[in-house]
């Protein structure tokens, strides 16, 4: 069974051992524990799908409180379809959130040009 250093995941995914450390405090990360007082972490296959999962998680837009739901129904004995379920019900939920931030950022940019054309048009009538 493969198992890896923080130092090797962190490389293999480009963040830091703190924040693997981090998500081993948050509950996404269970590694064991080795050498003297057991300050050694050895991550499992398990870990390292979890971090892989929680890393697209977060490029998503979703908490840390979701991706761990969502993580923690595939350790479940449940089936699938309530995992899809659920995932499908996070994402109508992120994608109406996005959404209605795209909706205030297009009326925000419209307020911006029309502050720019009036600005440019004070200064065509100063003769600048």
């Amino acid at each position: 069974m493969a198992t890896y250093t923080i130092s090797e995941l962190a490389r293999e995914f480009d963040v830091t051992p703190r924040t693997i450390r981090f998500y081993e405090d948050q509950g996404l990360l269970a590694p064991e524990r080795t050498g003297t007082g057991g300050r050694q972490r050895v991550y499992s296959q398990r870990d390292r799908t979890r971090l892989k999962l929680t890393l697209r998680g977060k490029r998503l837009g979703l908490s840390l409180s979701e991706v761990r739901d969502l993580i923690d129904m595939y350790d479940s004995p449940s089936g699938t379809v309530a995992q899809l379920e659920s995932f499908l019900a996070v994402l109508a939920r992120h994608r109406r959130t996005l959404e209605q931030q795209l909706r205030d950022l297009n009326e925000t940019l419209a307020e911006i040009r029309t502050h720019e054309a009036r600005a440019r048009s004070l200064l065509a009538e100063h003769g600048k």
